[in-house]
């Protein structure tokens, strides 16, 4: 079989781990695991996190890039191809339909942040924030969003980028990308890291991601780190079965997604050391949200030495994440409606790509003109999260409930090729953990 009626596949080992961490690895990923994990109770957190990313996540990655190489085809027809083997209906098509609607949705206001995050990126190219206090910081960023024009011109630059990548495929495109995109992203990581070792605050970091403290430890804890994990990962968003077509047979799946599942927790508590030294140095709001980005860091660039440099270097990073996410997350309905209608890559990247960048202008609108028109109480982003807050539960329970309970048991192992202990092993979390552990997520989510 051929990956989705091509020839695709990915080259090496390196560029399908730099392209599946560059999914997993968001602009959410910079600020909220370090967040989270100081609100949680410091390495405490980081503890019931590692069992949680490595006991859920693992096993969930593994099935959903396994039913990807075994369908060879986008998520849809993925599923339907692996159920019908199975003896099943064809009718669990509609979980891989799922994930590549919830990308697509994900993709439309997200779009909008990684023009926010270019938009800072020229801003620190051209200013490098001098001059920039608390109060002018919150003034630039609200006039942002209510520049609609202006919204609308970052955003299109960053699709455009996304589009190029996607539109010159699989090795042309992915590959030469994230093998770019990916170490600079990793060397930038660590290179800010080490600056801040020498610019006030990385002590009180390592304190806040790393100082034990029990007595903030219960069952929000537990929520909290299962959800980081199975969201932070990128599961049930179609980008990793659709990455997982493109796995060539002599791939190890296991070591893959553990690979996978260790460099995006490793990027997370490196986004540590990079966001938090200048918060805690500078006296910063820390629970600022997405805000601490485009708010209170440019207040810390514009007071710390060589804070130019810093700035752009750190918007350069979070560009990369941004892009290489937003190309994970259209892969799929890329794949998905080039196979439908019979069409090229380079037709159904250029229709996916204008289908985003036309829904993300009612994104842009309903920052501004358009923030008063409601349906049930919501505006228009509000409504396109409700599939990020159902349906990527839904669709993640369903993939590891298939893969665990519903699959063949010959044909997962044939997948997997792995010695029986660790198929075992596997088999025995993504039926027993990971599915209770992600319908709690579903119901919690609901309640």
């Amino acid at each position: 079989m051929v990956a989705m009626g091509g020839s695709a596949h990915w080259s090496s080992r390196f560029t399908f781990i730099m392209a599946s961490v560059g999914f997993a690895v968001g602009l959410g990923n910079i600020w909220r695991f370090p967040y989270v994990t100081g609100e949680n109770g410091g390495s405490a957190f980081v503890l019931i996190y590692l069992f949680c990313a490595f006991c859920i996540g693992v096993p969930c990655l593994v099935s959903e890039l396994m039913i990807g190489r075994r369908g060879q085809h986008s998520p849809p027809e993925s599923m339907a191809r692996v159920a019908e083997e199975s003896g099943l209906s064809q009718r669990w098509r509609v979980v891989g339909g799922m994930g590549v609607f919830t990308a697509f949705a994900i993709a439309i206001t997200y779009a909008v942040v990684v023009g926010w995050v270019l938009s800072y990126l020229a801003k620190a190219l051209m200013t490098g924030f001098v001059g920039v206090d608390a109060s002018s910081s919150s003034q630039a960023f609200d006039a942002l969003l209510t520049d609609s024009g202006g919204m609308m011109f970052w955003t299109l630059v960053g699709n455009v980028l996304v589009g190029a990548i996607i539109f010159s495929g699989v090795k042309g495109g992915i590959e030469r990308a994230v093998n770019i995109m990916m170490p600079l992203m990793f060397t930038l990581l660590v290179g800010l890291s080490i600056y801040n070792m020498f610019t006030g605050g990385f002590m009180e970091t390592l304190e806040w991601l790393f100082k034990p403290d029990f007595s903030k430890v219960g069952p929000d804890t537990l929520l909290a780190a299962i959800s980081q994990a199975f969201f932070s990962i990128g599961v049930a968003m179609g980008g990793m079965m659709t990455y997982g077509a493109y796995l060539p047979n002599d791939f190890s799946i296991t070591r893959a997604a553990t690979v996978v599942v260790f460099a995006d927790t490793l990027v997370a508590l490196l986004a540590g050391f990079v966001v938090f030294p200048a918060v805690f140095h500078y006296g910063l709001d820390i629970a600022s949200g997405s805000g601490l980005i485009f708010q209170t860091l440019p207040v810390a660039f514009a007071q710390m030495p060589g804070g130019h440099l810093f700035g752009v270097l750190f918007f350069v990073m979070l560009s990369v994440a941004g892009i290489t996410s937003m190309v994970g997350l259209l892969e799929s309905a890329t794949a998905w409606f080039g196979e439908r209608f019979s069409l090229n890559r380079h037709m159904s990247s250029a229709v996916v790509v204008a289908a985003v960048t036309l829904c993300s202008v009612a994104s842009v609108l309903s920052y501004s003109t358009w923030a008063d028109y409601r349906v049930a109480g919501k505006n228009f982003n509000e409504i396109a999260a409700i599939p990020e807050q159902i349906l990527l539960p839904l669709g993640g329970l369903l993939i590891a409930a298939f893969a665990g309970w519903f699959m063949l048991r010959s044909h997962s192992e044939d997948e997997l090729r792995t010695d029986s202990v660790v198929y075992t092993v596997w088999r025995v979390l993504v039926r027993y953990l990971a599915v209770p552990a992600i319908a709690f997520i579903l119901v919690s989510g609901l309640i």
